[in-house]
């Protein structure tokens, strides 16, 4: 009977630990299992590079959203991005949406550069003004190119 009781106080506390181990890794990792309230943008892009739904969306260097779903366009060949603005975060209609890059090879992100213009976008709009990711791959070989052909 002692036995048993050791075994059962035992699993649960593993039990516990990997409820606090999965509870850290979610929070950490910026995971939630519920919706931000905001509105949803859709922005199309030539090139998104290893963009990912979950990417996060910065402006000013301030995380003011989630880059929500990822579709393809086969009739112009581009990205459809469905971006996910937090509540309170006004985008200009103007604003500009470039995807980037956290450092030289780290994850792909959208940086949202605010417009000019008064009006603003609302849920379902779309962001007219993008700028596609930079392929470091296509920046090499274009140099590559470029310099065997000078010679």
């Amino acid at each position: 009977m002692k036995r048993l009781n050791v075994q059962l106080v035992t699993g649960i506390f593993v039990m516990l630990g990997i409820a606090a181990f999965t509870y850290q890794a979610v929070t950490i990792g910026g995971a939630s299992f519920t919706q931000q309230p905001g509105y949803t943008l859709k922005a199309r892009f030539d090139n998104i590079s290893g963009l990912r739904a979950g990417a996060i969306i910065e402006a000013a260097g301030v995380r003011v959203g989630t880059v929500s779903d990822i579709e393809f366009d086969p009739d112009n060949y581009q990205a459809i991005v469905s971006l996910r603005i937090n509540d309170g975060v006004p985008v200009q209609e103007d604003a500009i949406a470039a995807v980037r890059t956290q450092g030289i090879i780290g994850e792909k992100y959208i940086k949202l550069t605010a417009g000019g213009f008064p009006d603003l976008l609302t849920d379902g709009m779309q962001v007219t003004e993008t700028e596609s990711a930079v392929s470091l791959e296509e920046l090499v070989s274009k140099y590559i190119f470029s310099g065997s052909s000078a010679q």
